[in-house]
Protein backbone atom coordinates (compact mmCIF):
# COMPACT_ATOMS: atom_id res chain seq x y z
CA UNK A 1 0.00 0.00 0.00
CA UNK A 2 2.84 2.35 0.65
CA UNK A 3 4.59 1.51 -2.64
CA UNK A 4 1.40 2.09 -4.32
CA UNK A 5 0.78 5.23 -2.43
CA UNK A 6 4.45 6.47 -3.32
CA UNK A 7 4.50 5.45 -6.75
CA UNK A 8 1.13 8.06 -7.17
CA UNK A 9 3.12 10.37 -5.31
CA UNK A 10 5.91 10.51 -7.62
CA UNK A 11 3.61 10.53 -11.17
CA UNK A 12 1.08 13.23 -9.84
CA UNK A 13 4.22 15.42 -8.65
CA UNK A 14 6.01 14.67 -11.68
CA UNK A 15 4.57 16.98 -13.71
CA UNK A 16 2.71 16.30 -17.29
CA UNK A 17 4.57 12.83 -18.12
CA UNK A 18 3.75 11.98 -14.63
CA UNK A 19 -0.04 12.45 -14.76
CA UNK A 20 -0.49 10.68 -18.25
CA UNK A 21 1.51 7.53 -16.60
CA UNK A 22 -1.33 7.97 -14.06
CA UNK A 23 -4.20 7.85 -16.28
CA UNK A 24 -2.86 5.04 -18.00
CA UNK A 25 -1.80 3.10 -14.95
CA UNK A 26 -5.84 3.76 -13.70
CA UNK A 27 -7.31 2.68 -17.30
CA UNK A 28 -5.26 -0.59 -17.24
CA UNK A 29 -7.13 -1.03 -13.62
CA UNK A 30 -10.35 -0.49 -15.17
CA UNK A 31 -10.86 2.98 -14.04
CA UNK A 32 -11.61 4.63 -17.72
CA UNK A 33 -13.60 7.60 -16.83
CA UNK A 34 -14.22 9.21 -19.97
CA UNK A 35 -11.79 7.86 -21.89
CA UNK A 36 -14.21 5.23 -24.50
CA UNK A 37 -16.87 7.80 -25.08
CA UNK A 38 -14.25 10.61 -26.01
CA UNK A 39 -12.76 8.03 -28.49
CA UNK A 40 -16.61 6.90 -29.97
CA UNK A 41 -17.58 11.02 -30.44
CA UNK A 42 -14.12 10.80 -32.63
CA UNK A 43 -15.07 8.15 -34.50
CA UNK A 44 -17.95 8.98 -34.99
CA UNK A 45 -17.56 12.73 -35.56
CA UNK A 46 -14.91 11.33 -38.44
CA UNK A 47 -17.29 8.69 -39.84
CA UNK A 48 -20.13 11.28 -40.37
CA UNK A 49 -17.76 14.23 -41.85
CA UNK A 50 -16.72 11.91 -44.07
CA UNK A 51 -20.39 10.60 -45.24
CA UNK A 52 -21.24 14.31 -44.97
CA UNK A 53 -18.98 17.32 -45.38
CA UNK A 54 -21.65 19.49 -43.87
CA UNK A 55 -21.66 17.97 -40.89
CA UNK A 56 -19.14 19.59 -39.11
CA UNK A 57 -19.66 22.63 -40.04
CA UNK A 58 -20.15 25.67 -38.03
CA UNK A 59 -24.01 26.06 -38.33
CA UNK A 60 -24.95 22.77 -37.92
CA UNK A 61 -22.91 22.31 -34.43
CA UNK A 62 -24.44 25.45 -33.58
CA UNK A 63 -27.53 23.33 -34.25
CA UNK A 64 -26.49 20.28 -32.68
CA UNK A 65 -25.63 21.57 -29.37
CA UNK A 66 -29.11 23.57 -29.13
CA UNK A 67 -30.96 20.79 -29.68
CA UNK A 68 -28.63 18.72 -26.85
CA UNK A 69 -29.53 21.13 -24.19
CA UNK A 70 -32.53 20.57 -23.28
CA UNK A 71 -32.58 16.63 -22.93
CA UNK A 72 -29.53 16.84 -21.99
CA UNK A 73 -30.39 18.45 -18.61
CA UNK A 74 -32.92 15.10 -18.34
CA UNK A 75 -29.80 13.02 -18.43
CA UNK A 76 -28.27 15.10 -15.96
CA UNK A 77 -31.00 14.36 -13.71
CA UNK A 78 -30.84 10.32 -14.68
CA UNK A 79 -27.02 10.15 -13.68
CA UNK A 80 -27.62 11.21 -10.33
CA UNK A 81 -30.20 8.20 -9.96
CA UNK A 82 -28.21 5.98 -11.69
CA UNK A 83 -25.44 6.58 -9.69
CA UNK A 84 -26.99 5.40 -6.57
CA UNK A 85 -27.88 2.57 -8.28
CA UNK A 86 -31.88 3.34 -9.42
CA UNK A 87 -33.49 4.41 -12.15
CA UNK A 88 -36.52 6.59 -12.90
CA UNK A 89 -38.68 5.56 -16.06
CA UNK A 90 -40.56 8.53 -16.04
CA UNK A 91 -38.63 11.30 -17.15
CA UNK A 92 -39.88 11.62 -20.54
CA UNK A 93 -43.95 11.75 -19.22
CA UNK A 94 -42.69 14.28 -16.04
CA UNK A 95 -41.30 16.33 -18.52
CA UNK A 96 -44.38 16.83 -21.28
CA UNK A 97 -46.89 17.63 -18.10
CA UNK A 98 -44.06 19.77 -17.14
CA UNK A 99 -44.41 21.79 -20.98
CA UNK A 100 -48.68 21.46 -20.63
CA UNK A 101 -48.61 22.96 -17.50
CA UNK A 102 -46.48 25.81 -18.17
CA UNK A 103 -48.50 26.56 -21.51
CA UNK A 104 -51.81 25.92 -19.99
CA UNK A 105 -50.86 28.71 -16.73
CA UNK A 106 -49.06 31.19 -19.06
CA UNK A 107 -50.77 31.09 -22.18
CA UNK A 108 -54.06 29.56 -21.06
CA UNK A 109 -54.62 31.36 -17.62
CA UNK A 110 -52.59 34.44 -18.68
CA UNK A 111 -50.00 33.94 -15.78
CA UNK A 112 -46.66 35.84 -15.68
CA UNK A 113 -44.28 33.67 -17.72
CA UNK A 114 -41.80 33.10 -14.86
CA UNK A 115 -44.70 32.01 -12.15
CA UNK A 116 -45.99 29.06 -15.19
CA UNK A 117 -41.93 28.50 -14.91
CA UNK A 118 -41.66 27.94 -11.11
CA UNK A 119 -44.75 25.77 -11.19
CA UNK A 120 -43.80 23.34 -13.49
CA UNK A 121 -40.27 23.13 -11.76
CA UNK A 122 -42.26 22.72 -8.18
CA UNK A 123 -44.41 19.74 -9.39
CA UNK A 124 -41.35 18.33 -10.71
CA UNK A 125 -39.33 18.63 -7.31
CA UNK A 126 -43.00 17.36 -5.68
CA UNK A 127 -43.56 14.19 -7.97
CA UNK A 128 -39.57 13.30 -7.03
CA UNK A 129 -40.60 13.55 -3.15
CA UNK A 130 -43.42 11.26 -3.78
CA UNK A 131 -41.40 9.00 -5.42
CA UNK A 132 -38.97 8.91 -2.54
CA UNK A 133 -41.65 8.43 0.09
CA UNK A 134 -43.04 5.43 -2.17
CA UNK A 135 -39.05 4.15 -2.12
CA UNK A 136 -37.93 4.37 1.25
CA UNK A 137 -40.85 4.10 3.51
CA UNK A 138 -42.77 0.60 1.46
CA UNK A 139 -39.38 -0.87 -0.05
CA UNK A 140 -41.18 -0.59 -3.73
CA UNK A 141 -38.62 -0.58 -6.42
CA UNK A 142 -37.69 2.25 -8.42
CA UNK A 143 -38.41 0.74 -11.33
CA UNK A 144 -41.84 -0.25 -10.64
CA UNK A 145 -42.79 3.41 -9.02
CA UNK A 146 -41.30 4.99 -12.19
CA UNK A 147 -42.96 2.87 -14.66
CA UNK A 148 -46.33 3.19 -12.73
CA UNK A 149 -45.15 7.31 -13.06
CA UNK A 150 -44.68 7.11 -16.35
CA UNK A 151 -48.13 5.88 -17.77
CA UNK A 152 -49.86 8.00 -14.66
CA UNK A 153 -48.23 11.58 -15.75
CA UNK A 154 -48.60 10.49 -19.37
CA UNK A 155 -52.33 10.64 -19.08
CA UNK A 156 -52.29 13.70 -16.96
CA UNK A 157 -50.17 15.35 -19.79
CA UNK A 158 -53.30 14.04 -22.50
CA UNK A 159 -56.01 15.41 -19.97
CA UNK A 160 -54.08 18.71 -18.97
CA UNK A 161 -54.21 20.06 -22.88
CA UNK A 162 -57.61 19.01 -23.53
CA UNK A 163 -59.57 18.35 -26.52
CA UNK A 164 -57.30 20.39 -28.64
CA UNK A 165 -53.91 18.51 -27.63
CA UNK A 166 -51.31 21.40 -28.25
CA UNK A 167 -51.09 24.85 -26.82
CA UNK A 168 -48.74 26.93 -28.36
CA UNK A 169 -46.28 29.54 -27.25
CA UNK A 170 -45.82 33.13 -28.39
CA UNK A 171 -43.35 33.21 -30.64
CA UNK A 172 -42.15 36.87 -29.36
CA UNK A 173 -42.26 35.72 -25.73
CA UNK A 174 -38.80 35.77 -23.59
CA UNK A 175 -38.55 31.73 -22.71
CA UNK A 176 -39.16 30.99 -26.67
CA UNK A 177 -36.46 33.91 -27.62
CA UNK A 178 -34.05 32.40 -25.29
CA UNK A 179 -34.48 28.75 -26.45
CA UNK A 180 -34.50 29.45 -30.20
CA UNK A 181 -32.80 33.02 -30.89
CA UNK A 182 -30.86 34.34 -27.89
CA UNK A 183 -26.66 33.64 -28.56
CA UNK A 184 -23.99 34.77 -26.69
CA UNK A 185 -22.58 37.75 -27.53
CA UNK A 186 -18.93 37.04 -28.90
CA UNK A 187 -16.66 39.17 -26.73
CA UNK A 188 -18.84 37.45 -24.05
CA UNK A 189 -18.29 33.99 -25.08
CA UNK A 190 -14.47 34.33 -25.46
CA UNK A 191 -14.46 36.02 -22.13
CA UNK A 192 -16.15 33.48 -20.17
CA UNK A 193 -13.82 30.93 -22.03
CA UNK A 194 -10.87 32.43 -20.25
CA UNK A 195 -13.10 32.75 -16.93
CA UNK A 196 -13.46 29.25 -17.50
CA UNK A 197 -9.79 28.33 -17.57
CA UNK A 198 -8.78 30.63 -14.58
CA UNK A 199 -11.40 28.74 -12.58
CA UNK A 200 -10.06 25.51 -13.34
CA UNK A 201 -6.56 26.46 -12.13
CA UNK A 202 -7.30 28.20 -9.28
CA UNK A 203 -9.67 25.11 -8.18
CA UNK A 204 -7.34 22.67 -9.47
CA UNK A 205 -4.42 24.39 -7.32
CA UNK A 206 -6.47 24.96 -4.06
CA UNK A 207 -7.26 21.27 -4.31
CA UNK A 208 -3.61 20.08 -4.28
CA UNK A 209 -2.77 22.55 -1.62
CA UNK A 210 -5.28 20.95 0.52
CA UNK A 211 -4.38 17.62 -0.20
CA UNK A 212 -0.81 18.50 0.25
CA UNK A 213 -1.73 19.26 4.03
CA UNK A 214 -3.12 16.13 4.73
CA UNK A 215 0.40 14.41 3.12
CA UNK A 216 -1.54 13.51 0.07
CA UNK A 217 -0.54 13.14 -3.33
CA UNK A 218 -1.36 16.21 -5.49
CA UNK A 219 -0.73 17.73 -8.82
CA UNK A 220 1.91 19.69 -9.61
CA UNK A 221 1.58 23.86 -10.63
CA UNK A 222 3.12 22.82 -14.30
CA UNK A 223 0.64 20.05 -14.57
CA UNK A 224 -2.29 22.10 -13.44
CA UNK A 225 -1.06 25.44 -15.77
CA UNK A 226 -0.97 22.74 -18.88
CA UNK A 227 -3.93 21.92 -18.44
CA UNK A 228 -5.54 24.82 -18.16
CA UNK A 229 -3.89 25.94 -21.01
CA UNK A 230 -4.95 23.09 -22.83
CA UNK A 231 -8.75 24.25 -21.69
CA UNK A 232 -8.03 27.74 -22.84
CA UNK A 233 -6.85 26.77 -26.38
CA UNK A 234 -9.76 24.01 -26.98
CA UNK A 235 -12.39 26.14 -25.57
CA UNK A 236 -11.40 29.15 -27.61
CA UNK A 237 -11.07 27.62 -30.68
CA UNK A 238 -14.79 25.85 -30.44
CA UNK A 239 -15.65 29.56 -29.69
CA UNK A 240 -14.16 30.71 -32.43
CA UNK A 241 -15.44 28.24 -34.92
CA UNK A 242 -19.23 28.85 -33.58
CA UNK A 243 -18.85 32.44 -33.85
CA UNK A 244 -18.34 31.68 -37.90
CA UNK A 245 -22.20 31.29 -37.97
CA UNK A 246 -24.66 32.41 -34.66
CA UNK A 247 -22.19 31.35 -32.11
CA UNK A 248 -23.00 30.04 -28.89
CA UNK A 249 -26.81 29.79 -27.27
CA UNK A 250 -27.45 31.05 -24.26
CA UNK A 251 -29.88 27.36 -23.89
CA UNK A 252 -26.43 25.66 -23.91
CA UNK A 253 -24.61 27.71 -21.80
CA UNK A 254 -27.18 26.80 -19.12
CA UNK A 255 -26.76 23.38 -19.82
CA UNK A 256 -23.00 23.54 -19.54
CA UNK A 257 -23.68 25.71 -16.11
CA UNK A 258 -26.00 22.91 -14.72
CA UNK A 259 -23.22 20.17 -15.48
CA UNK A 260 -20.84 22.49 -13.61
CA UNK A 261 -22.94 23.14 -10.73
CA UNK A 262 -23.56 19.34 -10.38
CA UNK A 263 -19.40 18.33 -10.79
CA UNK A 264 -19.12 20.57 -8.25
CA UNK A 265 -21.82 19.05 -5.91
CA UNK A 266 -20.75 15.34 -6.81
CA UNK A 267 -16.94 15.58 -5.92
CA UNK A 268 -16.79 18.29 -3.58
CA UNK A 269 -19.68 18.00 -1.16
CA UNK A 270 -20.31 16.07 1.67
CA UNK A 271 -23.38 15.04 -0.29
CA UNK A 272 -21.65 13.93 -3.30
CA UNK A 273 -19.64 11.64 -1.23
CA UNK A 274 -22.19 9.97 0.38
CA UNK A 275 -24.18 9.59 -3.41
CA UNK A 276 -20.81 7.63 -4.38
CA UNK A 277 -21.12 6.04 -1.18
CA UNK A 278 -24.11 4.33 -1.47
CA UNK A 279 -24.11 3.66 -5.08
CA UNK A 280 -20.91 1.45 -4.15
CA UNK A 281 -23.00 -0.08 -1.21
CA UNK A 282 -25.92 1.36 0.66
CA UNK A 283 -25.17 -1.02 3.70
CA UNK A 284 -22.13 0.20 4.32
CA UNK A 285 -22.89 3.77 3.51
CA UNK A 286 -25.96 3.15 6.23
CA UNK A 287 -23.28 2.09 8.93
CA UNK A 288 -21.04 4.90 7.87
CA UNK A 289 -23.82 6.93 9.69
CA UNK A 290 -25.01 8.33 6.04
CA UNK A 291 -28.58 9.31 5.78
CA UNK A 292 -29.13 7.07 2.89
CA UNK A 293 -32.84 7.92 3.13
CA UNK A 294 -31.95 11.64 2.64
CA UNK A 295 -29.80 11.24 -0.27
CA UNK A 296 -32.46 8.61 -1.85
CA UNK A 297 -34.87 11.46 -1.49
CA UNK A 298 -32.28 14.55 -3.15
CA UNK A 299 -31.93 12.55 -5.69
CA UNK A 300 -35.34 11.22 -6.62
CA UNK A 301 -36.00 14.96 -6.59
CA UNK A 302 -33.27 16.76 -8.39
CA UNK A 303 -33.99 13.80 -11.20
CA UNK A 304 -37.84 14.95 -11.63
CA UNK A 305 -36.92 18.46 -11.29
CA UNK A 306 -34.53 18.39 -14.11
CA UNK A 307 -37.11 16.44 -16.23
CA UNK A 308 -39.48 19.59 -15.46
CA UNK A 309 -36.91 22.09 -16.44
CA UNK A 310 -35.97 19.75 -19.77
CA UNK A 311 -39.66 19.41 -20.25
CA UNK A 312 -40.07 23.69 -20.43
CA UNK A 313 -37.38 23.77 -22.29
CA UNK A 314 -38.35 21.31 -24.93
CA UNK A 315 -41.94 23.36 -24.89
CA UNK A 316 -39.59 26.28 -25.76
CA UNK A 317 -37.37 25.03 -28.30
CA UNK A 318 -40.54 23.79 -30.39
CA UNK A 319 -42.57 27.10 -29.11
CA UNK A 320 -45.63 24.41 -28.26
CA UNK A 321 -46.75 22.14 -25.64
CA UNK A 322 -48.53 18.89 -27.35
CA UNK A 323 -49.05 15.08 -26.32
CA UNK A 324 -45.85 14.00 -28.42
CA UNK A 325 -43.74 16.06 -26.31
CA UNK A 326 -41.66 13.62 -24.10
CA UNK A 327 -42.91 10.72 -25.41
CA UNK A 328 -41.45 8.72 -28.34
CA UNK A 329 -37.22 8.07 -27.32
CA UNK A 330 -37.21 11.02 -25.71
CA UNK A 331 -36.97 8.72 -22.52
CA UNK A 332 -34.75 6.26 -24.10
CA UNK A 333 -32.70 9.26 -25.59
CA UNK A 334 -32.55 10.37 -21.51
CA UNK A 335 -31.07 7.15 -19.84
CA UNK A 336 -28.80 6.21 -23.18
CA UNK A 337 -27.23 9.43 -22.72
CA UNK A 338 -26.43 9.00 -19.16
CA UNK A 339 -24.81 5.45 -19.81
CA UNK A 340 -23.18 6.34 -22.98
CA UNK A 341 -21.57 8.95 -21.09
CA UNK A 342 -19.94 6.30 -18.88
CA UNK A 343 -22.09 6.50 -16.09
CA UNK A 344 -22.41 2.71 -14.48
CA UNK A 345 -25.74 1.22 -13.94
CA UNK A 346 -24.37 -0.91 -11.20
CA UNK A 347 -24.05 2.45 -9.41
CA UNK A 348 -21.23 4.46 -8.12
CA UNK A 349 -19.19 5.57 -11.15
CA UNK A 350 -19.95 8.08 -13.38
CA UNK A 351 -19.87 12.53 -13.74
CA UNK A 352 -22.15 15.06 -14.46
CA UNK A 353 -20.23 15.50 -17.61
CA UNK A 354 -20.97 12.29 -19.04
CA UNK A 355 -24.98 13.42 -19.66
CA UNK A 356 -23.14 16.39 -21.75
CA UNK A 357 -20.64 13.86 -23.72
CA UNK A 358 -23.43 11.24 -23.63
CA UNK A 359 -25.83 13.95 -24.78
CA UNK A 360 -23.67 14.89 -27.57
CA UNK A 361 -23.16 11.54 -28.53
CA UNK A 362 -26.47 10.59 -29.05
CA UNK A 363 -27.54 14.19 -30.86
CA UNK A 364 -24.55 13.87 -33.26
CA UNK A 365 -26.05 10.77 -33.92
CA UNK A 366 -29.33 11.78 -34.73
CA UNK A 367 -28.04 14.69 -37.09
CA UNK A 368 -25.91 12.79 -38.55
CA UNK A 369 -27.86 10.50 -40.13
CA UNK A 370 -30.96 13.39 -40.68
CA UNK A 371 -28.53 14.88 -43.08
CA UNK A 372 -27.63 11.75 -44.84
CA UNK A 373 -31.55 11.69 -45.44
CA UNK A 374 -31.84 8.06 -43.74
CA UNK A 375 -34.97 6.49 -42.10
CA UNK A 376 -35.28 7.20 -38.09
CA UNK A 377 -35.65 3.59 -37.84
CA UNK A 378 -31.59 3.63 -38.66
CA UNK A 379 -31.29 6.19 -36.08
CA UNK A 380 -33.20 4.03 -33.51
CA UNK A 381 -30.45 0.81 -34.72
CA UNK A 382 -27.05 2.87 -34.58
CA UNK A 383 -27.97 4.38 -30.79
CA UNK A 384 -29.06 0.94 -29.47
CA UNK A 385 -25.85 -0.34 -30.91
CA UNK A 386 -23.64 2.42 -29.40
CA UNK A 387 -25.86 2.18 -25.78
CA UNK A 388 -25.06 -2.13 -25.54
CA UNK A 389 -21.31 -0.99 -26.02
CA UNK A 390 -20.96 1.68 -23.56
CA UNK A 391 -22.73 -0.91 -21.61
CA UNK A 392 -20.01 -3.96 -22.11
CA UNK A 393 -17.30 -1.74 -21.54
CA UNK A 394 -19.00 -0.40 -18.38
CA UNK A 395 -19.42 -4.76 -17.39
CA UNK A 396 -15.70 -5.34 -18.47
CA UNK A 397 -14.18 -2.23 -16.87
CA UNK A 398 -16.29 -3.12 -13.62
CA UNK A 399 -14.88 -6.74 -14.07
CA UNK A 400 -11.19 -5.29 -14.55
CA UNK A 401 -11.71 -3.42 -11.75
CA UNK A 402 -12.72 -6.55 -9.43
CA UNK A 403 -9.56 -7.97 -10.14
CA UNK A 404 -6.97 -4.96 -9.50
CA UNK A 405 -8.89 -4.26 -5.95
CA UNK A 406 -10.51 -1.28 -6.83
CA UNK A 407 -14.46 -2.13 -7.11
Amino acid sequence: MTLTTDRQDERLQGGIGGAVADVLERARGGDLGVIPVVVGLVVIWTVLQILNPIFLSSANLVNLLLDSAAIGIVALGIVCVLLVGQIDLSVGSVSGLSGAVLAVLFVGKGLPVWVAILASVVMGAVIGWIYAQLFNRFGVPSFVITLAGLLAFLGLQIYVLGTKGAINLPFDSGLVNFAQLDFVPPWLSYALVVIASVWLFVTGYLHARERRRADLSARSVSTLVIRSVALLVVLGFVVWYLNQTRGVGWLFVLFLAMVLAMHYFLSRTKWGRAVYAIGGNVEAARRAGINVKGVFTSVFVLCSTFAAVGGILVAARLAAANQSNGTGDFNLNAIAAAVIGGTSLFGGRGTAFGALLGMIVIQSISSGLTLLSLDSSIRYVVTGIVLLLAVVVDSVARKSRTSHGRA
